[in-house]
């Protein structure tokens, strides 16, 4: 079917699309060359690291393990509890601010070097792919594929794809009540039907990594990842980049092989113009299918295949190597290398910043930990002696393994009543079992006449009996001469626990 003129593009809007508008399948060769090497032991190192951390334990606890139905979250021997959504929001913000220090030091490392979707892609499911298409060590498009060979690669994708589903899901349940060990009754032990919840998970997870690196692939990265999308704003001139250097390559030659001589690096060019002889082997291994002759693009992972390839071309037609190469948009257009810039020096400043307030929180975190709100749909209620009752939802959290017993206690007003439903004292004691959550209401009630021009406050305070108690101040709601009139309106109280 041909394209219409009419419909056309112009020119090239994506390397993974034909100007028909059809589907460009890519089937990147592979240049094996120093960077390569490289560039695997890392793939198989963060590999080997994905795969053992649900494994790995420190302090007696899984080293990670992101408990969201126990809303606990286990990083490296540190337990923190939902109610430590600052710490987690400091650690987030410490990571993203790391990978934007490192895209300005190192260009686009995390892409070429770190993703897990490069990694997988090009160090699992595409050497798969040409083993069982014989393509081993040739790569490129295949011509013919028996049906035998295609049914062998979709069971190899759908054993894997189970394998890292199974792994993904251990990072949220754990490998013990995964496989049943430590007294744990295991999932995989047992009948779906005891745990549909992981058991959707599983199959759903499967079938997306299936779809994704056997279907969508390198239009993740160029479509859907907002990373590439980006670089424009965490790059400057003097950030490495993979680069080719027109300078020194254009105009394309002949490609013809020339004696190997000891030349400088700028003088070594071909008598027919530059040192780039238009073979096509940039583009032919490039994963995402892009011709690195073009300049920087959104779509470059900066994975040093086409490094490897051009050098390998060099020392074919007995050139100087570095055509392509790690380079700055500085210094291919022959200014010096500046390491030392605003976005170099802020990055690192911020990252210490929210790490010093990070160290500062957690070393200040007691054992036993208090999160209060306002009972959800109340504001107050009038009652039939005049007084104005507000409710309270208060969530006690023991973050550590022993037993402990706590106090609590509302202050700070003369004349107030509370009462804590389900305690049943005015100051009960909250006894904790080891990593045990307690949630429970207080309703306090204060004469109307403390309603004035200004909301009064009373403290909540927590004493885990460890000399290091924990207040929150809760503002009480009532008629008054400035509040809005809605909080006149009589409310039901919330229900017991």
């Amino acid at each position: 079917m041909s394209s219409s003129p009419l419909l056309a593009p112009e020119e090239e809007v994506l390397s993974t699309l034909r100007a028909d508008g059809h589907r460009n399948w890519l089937h990147p060769k592979v240049a094996v060359g120093a960077w390569f090497q490289k560039r695997r032991v890392v793939g198989w190192f963060l590999i080997a690291l994905f795969n053992a951390l649900p494994w790995l334990r420190m302090n007696g606890k899984p080293m990670v393990l992101l408990d969201w139905i126990g809303r606990k979250f286990h990083l490296f021997g540190i337990t923190f509890e939902i109610s430590d959504a600052f710490l987690l929001a400091l650690l987030g913000l410490i990571w993203m601010l790391g990978i934007f220090a490192v895209t300005a030091l190192l260009g686009r490392v995390w892409c070429g070097w770190m993703c897990p979707q490069t990694i997988y892609l090009e160090f699992v499911y595409r050497p798969l792919e040409r083993l069982c298409f014989g393509r081993v060590g040739v790569g490129g498009k295949p011509a013919h594929v028996a049906a035998c060979r295609r049914l062998l690669l979709w069971a190899l994708y759908a054993i894997v794809s189970l394998w890292l589903a199974h792994v993904f899901l251990a990072y949220f349940v754990g490998v013990d009540r995964l496989l049943g060990l430590r007294g744990h009754e295991g999932w995989v032990r047992r009948s779906p039907l005891d745990h549909p919840g992981g058991f959707f998970l599983i199959g759903f997870v499967t079938v997306a990594m299936v779809f994704d690196f056997a279907f969508w692939r390198e239009q993740l990265c160029t479509l859907a990842c907002p990373y590439g999308r980006f670089q424009s704003v965490l790059l400057d001139r003097f950030s490495p980049v993979v680069a080719y250097d027109a300078l020194r390559g254009e105009p394309r030659g002949k490609p013809r092989k020339e004696k190997k001589v000891a030349l400088p690096l700028l003088a070594a060019t071909a008598p027919s113009g530059g040192d780039c002889v238009d073979c096509g082997m940039c583009l032919a291994v490039c994963p995402t299918g892009i011709d690195i002759r073009k300049g920087l693009q959104m779509e470059c992972l900066h994975c040093t295949q086409c490094v490897d390839a051009c050098d390998k071309t060099m020392d074919h037609f007995g050139r100087p190597r570095g055509l392509i190469r790690y380079a700055t948009g500085a210094t291919l257009a022959g200014e010096k290398k500046r390491w030392l810039r605003p976005r170099v020096v802020l990055y690192p400043m911020a990252i210490a910043l929210f790490s010093a307030l990070f160290l500062h929180n957690l070393a200040n975190k007691t054992g036993v930990g208090m999160y209060a709100r306002r009972a959800a749909g109340t504001s107050y209620r009038m009652l039939a002696d005049g007084r104005v009752e507000n409710s309270f939802e208060v969530e006690v959290v023991n973050r550590t393994e022993e037993r402990r017993v706590c106090a609590v206690r509302f202050d700070g007003l003369a004349g107030a009543l509370w009462q804590a439903d389900g305690l049943g004292e005015k100051e009960p004691p909250v006894v904790l079992a080891p990593e045990e959550t307690r949630k429970f209401y207080i309703r306090v009630q204060v004469p109307p006449t403390v309603f004035g021009h200004v909301l009064p406050v009373m403290d909540l305070t927590l004493d885990d009996g460890q000399g290091r108690p924990q207040s929150e101040k809760m503002r009480l709601l009532g008629p008054s001469s400035v509040a809005p009139a809605v909080y006149s309106v009589p409310i039901p109280s919330p229900p017991a626990p």
